[in-house]
């Protein structure tokens, strides 16, 4: 049998899917001339390959059925297993209408998929909720998928094949490695060393699907020998969102990269309260590169009350300061619009974000996702019907004092404070000289001036409209 992988590049902005909020994915359109640069970059060295895909190529090349991907194309086979996504759901069910009209059997995988099927079942022959791979494992032995499919969670996560990246065909782009957001010259693998997160945010949809279980580090070390046996140096990104949630599990994985002189490197996502200095310089000897995580906020009070436990500020930095002497590359996230949240609060964010000293920073609106305690809260106010703007840079619920103009508005305003700024030149090259960071300080308040000129301007136009 012939399974046509399908993972649609959207036409539209920058599309992540995947892992990204989940599953749901994310779409960046640029709405500022910083946000446009912004895009830009993330096309160029953020579009990777769909780790849950590699591993459904894996699970269907083992049991001999022949393998296709695509990113849009339609192909000639048998069966199609489609990426499901909020963001870009309407590509995926034109792609699936086509694909049927040329005799293929067509199913959706994906959170998207899983919590809303009444997206995609009148365009597909089946529909997978869950995790995929015990369905798919029971396609691939022949079985007959119909209807809406229950897929149970797979309880061992070491029982899985390794991700098949041989089969996907656009793999491998000419990124430097120079940790997040510039992989010249090097590969970008995913892998997950976990899956689900054992966290409880509110508006989180990564622990919606299944509860948290964690692959072991012999596992893991498999994995990463066959990349290294396979691709020269790759660069791995551990997709897990919190990956050092077990240190002692790290520090022994860790220790396995250097026993076995695997020469790669790699990135991960966690929170800064399980980072310290030993760990730091274990994993930085292991080949970390870069490190991502979320700040959200400032308001402790505020996190609190979406469920996310607050990191002492003290700590934030310090680790952000660590990693930057260690040559580790960070990106902090922050969200906007939580509901205690005012244009005080968010400013007070924005301010924390530039003093914090990340190498990057990502910033987004908060949107309640379905299938989240968050949006069993926020449903009422939702007035937002498209559910491609469930995209993480549109305003899609009522907002008890912001409105949808004041939250765009300040979402650019983040991005340009952020990276407009000579001092976000002087961090990324690592320039620690004094007198040159007291004269980059000066030119800092400069260019702040320049932002409130252009944002008052900006701001007035729209409290006219």
């Amino acid at each position: 049998m012939r399974i046509v992988l399908a993972d649609l590049k959207a036409s539209d902005g920058f599309v992540s899917k995947d892992t990204v909020a989940g599953g749901y994915g994310s779409r960046l359109t640029p709405f500022s001339r910083v946000t446009r640069v912004y895009c830009y970059l993330k096309k160029q060295f953020d579009d990777l390959p769909s780790v849950q895909m590699a591993y459904l190529a894996a699970i269907c090349a083992r049991s001999g059925h022949d393998v296709a991907w695509t990113r849009g194309e339609l192909l000639e086979g048998d069966v199609s297993l489609v990426l499901s996504s909020l963001v870009d759901y309407r590509r995926e069910i034109a792609w699936a209408d086509a694909a049927r009209r040329r005799g293929l059997r067509v199913g959706f995988v994906g959170l998207a998929a899983s919590k809303l099927p009444e997206l995609f079942r009148d365009h597909a022959d089946f529909v997978i909720r869950g995790e995929p791979e015990s369905s798919i494992l029971q396609l691939a032995a022949g079985a007959r998928l119909d209807g809406v499919c229950q897929s149970d969670p797979v309880t061992d996560l070491d029982t899985l094949p390794f991700p098949r990246w041989d089969l996907v065909q656009d793999r491998c782009k000419p990124w430097l490695e120079l940790g997040l957001g510039a992989r010249l010259f090097g590969s970008g693998f995913p892998l997950l060393a976990s899956r689900s997160c054992p966290e409880f945010c509110t508006y989180c949809p990564h622990r919606i699907l299944a509860v948290y279980r964690a692959r072991t580090v012999g596992n893991i070390m498999a994995e990463l020998e066959e990349l290294c046996d396979r691709y020269p140096r790759p660069y791995v990104i551990f997709r897990d969102p919190l990956f050092t949630e077990q240190r002692e599990r790290c520090l022994a994985l860790c220790e396995g990269i250097v026993a076995r002189g695997l020469n790669l490197r790699f990135e991960c996502e966690t929170r800064l309260d399980r980072l310290d200095d030993e760990l730091l310089d274990r994993l930085r000897g292991a080949g970390l590169r870069a490190v991502t995580f979320g700040v959200e906020a400032v308001s402790s009070e505020t996190l609190r009350k979406v469920g996310r436990r607050p990191i002492p500020e003290a700590h934030q930095r310090r680790i952000v300061e660590g990693c930057t002497r260690r040559g580790i590359e960070t990106m902090a996230f922050y969200v906007f619009g939580f509901p205690g949240d005012s244009w005080d609060s968010v400013s007070a964010t924005i301010d924390y974000a530039i003093d914090l000293g990340s190498t990057f920073a990502q910033f987004k609106l908060l949107t309640p996702y379905p299938g989240t305690p968050l949006w069993k809260q926020l449903e009422p106010s939702v007035y937002e019907q498209d559910w491609q703007k469930f995209d993480g840079y549109t305003p899609t619920f009522t907002h008890p004092t912001l409105s949808s103009k004041e939250l765009r508005f300040l979402l650019g305003a983040a991005y340009s404070r952020f990276y407009i700024r000579p001092s976000y030149l002087a961090n990324f090259l690592r320039i620690r000289n004094e007198r040159l960071r007291d004269l980059v300080l000066l030119m800092d308040k400069k260019a702040f001036a320049c932002h409130a000129r252009i944002e008052l301007a900006a701001i007035s136009r729209t409290v006219a409209c």
